[in-house]
């Protein structure tokens, strides 16, 4: 039997399976409290937040505020709204964690691998050379080394220099 420990999870199971449901990204634009939510950017079209359930450190998630799952269904406004955000946060995440790469996409679909269908985001994954070791190959286990409130102090951070500058 394999244990990872994910002590963050608690707070999500000991909800009652009515908060559970819903759209995170709706949730998350009509929330007053960015830091419960995880919201580390609102921009006039689209809002970023931290995936709950990161692949890497610093995997942010970037949505249309109007809840639409086909991006084919994007204004013009929308869609330019979507990249720009994305685009901020790939700057901040460069200076919040300074990676080597990213991983940038969609999965526009259930068969596609998308966790949340009915609200497309992109998914902005900071990447090194050296972010995996054994424990994918050996246990299918993804080893996340930061608490998610500190990547979000340091993605808030990162995103408050760049207005500044």
């Amino acid at each position: 039997m394999r244990l990872l420990w994910a002590p963050w999870r608690v707070e999500y199971i000991r909800q009652p399976a009515c908060k559970r449901a819903g759209c995170i990204f709706c949730r998350g634009r009509r929330a007053k409290d960015d830091r419960k939510y995880h919201v580390v950017h609102r921009g006039e079209l689209a809002l970023a937040m931290l995936n709950a359930y990161p692949y890497n450190t610093g995997h942010l998630m970037v949505a249309p505020n109007r809840h639409v799952g086909d991006l084919e269904r994007l204004s013009e406004d929308e869609l330019a709204g979507l990249m720009l955000e994305t685009r901020l946060c790939i700057q901040a995440l460069r200076k919040a964690f300074k990676p080597e790469a990213f991983n940038v996409g969609l999965n526009l679909g259930q068969v596609a691998g998308a966790g949340i269908v009915d609200h497309l985001h992109v998914h902005v994954v900071p990447r090194w050379a050296a972010d995996t070791n054994f424990m994918p190959i050996l246990t299918d286990t993804r080893v996340i080394p930061e608490a998610l409130e500190r990547t979000y102090d340091a993605v808030v951070a990162a995103l408050g220099r760049l207005s500044r500058a």
